[in-house]
């Protein structure tokens, strides 16, 4: 029987628990909007790039308005804002244009260990491969030494396949945390480091 891939960005282990368990209903209501909210993040940074500038804003208001996404207008705007931020940053034109891609889908072995994931940006010039993944935590953690184990690990094997598959390059790594619109690039030697 083949071993059961390792999914990076559903890691066995779990984040340390931030509530008492008396409060797992409400807990788990408080994850589901945030994961819905994640969600729909990911795919407006996902599509959004692909339309011109003049067209994104309007494109985004329609789909955050649709009615299954079940979403307040005050929300709508909070989502909308974090996007427009994020896609008009400056510092962050290379990860939207020529040479990158969203949502890549991402297979190898790692030792012995199977690995599928998906990069949510992955950007290929001729020195270096960028390795970018949305975070929608809020509040972000304020510098590298406060990220999640779990969001490491995830970085690290996403790096180790693709400096298989690209050898002559630098394979970087960076979380865009969506709450702030701010890019936190992770030391190669830290994920060098981890274990898998």
């Amino acid at each position: 029987v083949p071993p059961r891939p390792l999914s990076p960005s559903r890691p066995d282990e779990e984040e340390p628990a931030v509530q008492s368990p008396l409060r797992a209903a409400a807990r788990r209501e408080q994850d589901q909007r945030r994961f819905h909210r994640g969600r729909l993040l990911h795919r407006l940074l996902e599509i959004l790039p692909e339309l011109t500038a003049d067209k994104r804003m309007a494109a985004a208001r329609r789909f955050l308005s649709q009615p299954a996404h079940d979403l307040p207008p005050e929300e709508q705007d909070r989502i909308l804002n974090e996007v427009r931020t994020i896609l008009e940053h400056k510092e962050f034109a290379p990860l939207y244009g020529p040479g990158s891609r969203a949502e890549v889908p991402l297979v190898g072995v790692i030792g012995t260990t199977p690995v599928s994931g998906q990069v949510d940006r992955l950007v290929i010039t001729e020195r270096d491969i960028m390795i970018v993944d949305y975070k929608t935590n809020r509040p972000p953690p304020a510098d590298v030494t406060q990220v999640p184990m779990v969001y490491l690990k995830q970085m690290a094997a996403y790096r180790r396949i693709l400096a298989d598959l690209y050898p002559d390059r630098r394979v970087r790594c960076a979380l865009l945390w969506t709450d702030e619109a701010r890019l936190m690039e992770l030391p190669e030697e830290r994920l060098a480091s981890i274990k898998l």
